[in-house]
């Protein structure tokens, strides 16, 4: 046991480097995600007929396509573009680009949870399209997705694993580093998952309290 804990001493600074990383890659991913989601959720639900159809064919061909062939495509194959991102950037790229077409799907539930009789009050109240979307549609949404958006952000956290295999040295990478340099794998994974384990645990309470929070009677489904 105390040789365990020596060698988890040892290599905890690389690995809470790692995790930094990792952190980094998913708050700038998640949010980025947000905007472009939403964006595509209401282009979708309220914008012209080809605009619709640009925003439905994104969203099905990012989630028909694995997230790996879509980090390998922004990272080795734009540069044959002309287009060049740094790991770490591409990571990000790739991350947003993904988590964007499953947020979207996530507001677009949301939105079609709206009532109509409540779009169609604010119409007659003399509110005009896009001030009903940021006035009665925007507050709702915000509301019901947050259990969605709240799996999505631990997927997330999970899935910045594979920024590994493009170089990114976030917390699997420096694992995959250490076990290479070390030849405990077993040990040095198990503390990688258990470090994985730990921040998921600690994202999905935070976002259960706010969800409470900020739940209005009524509306949606009753908290636990």
């Amino acid at each position: 046991m105390s040789d365990f804990l020596n060698f988890v001493a040892e290599h905890l600074p690389l690995l809470l480097s790692g995790l930094g990383a990792t952190v980094t890659l998913t708050v700038v991913a998640i949010w980025l995600g947000f905007g472009l989601g939403l964006s595509l959720a209401l282009v979708r639900t309220y914008a012209i007929a080809p605009l619709r159809a640009l925003a439905r064919t994104y969203i099905a061909l990012v989630r028909g396509t694995p997230l790996i062939t879509q980090l390998f495509v922004v990272y080795h194959g734009l540069p044959q573009l002309g287009i060049t991102f740094t790991p770490f950037t591409a990571a990000i790229v790739g991350l947003t680009l993904n988590s964007a077409a499953y947020q979207a799907e996530y507001f677009r539930g949301a939105i079609l949870a709206v009532r109509r009789g409540q779009l169609m009050a604010a119409r007659a109240l003399g509110m005009t399209k896009l001030q009903t979307i940021r006035h009665v549609v925007l507050p709702q949404i915000i509301r019901l997705v947050i259990p969605s958006w709240a799996n999505e952000l631990v997927y997330l956290i999970k899935y910045s694993s594979l920024a590994s295999l493009i170089q990114v040295r976030e917390l699997t990478f420096q694992a995959r580093h250490i076990a290479s340099e070390t030849y405990r794998t077993m040990e040095i994974f198990l503390v990688a998952a258990a470090i994985y384990l730990s921040l998921v645990l600690v994202v999905s309470y935070v976002l259960r309290r706010v969800e409470l929070w900020v739940r209005i009677p009524g509306l949606g489904a009753p908290g636990r």
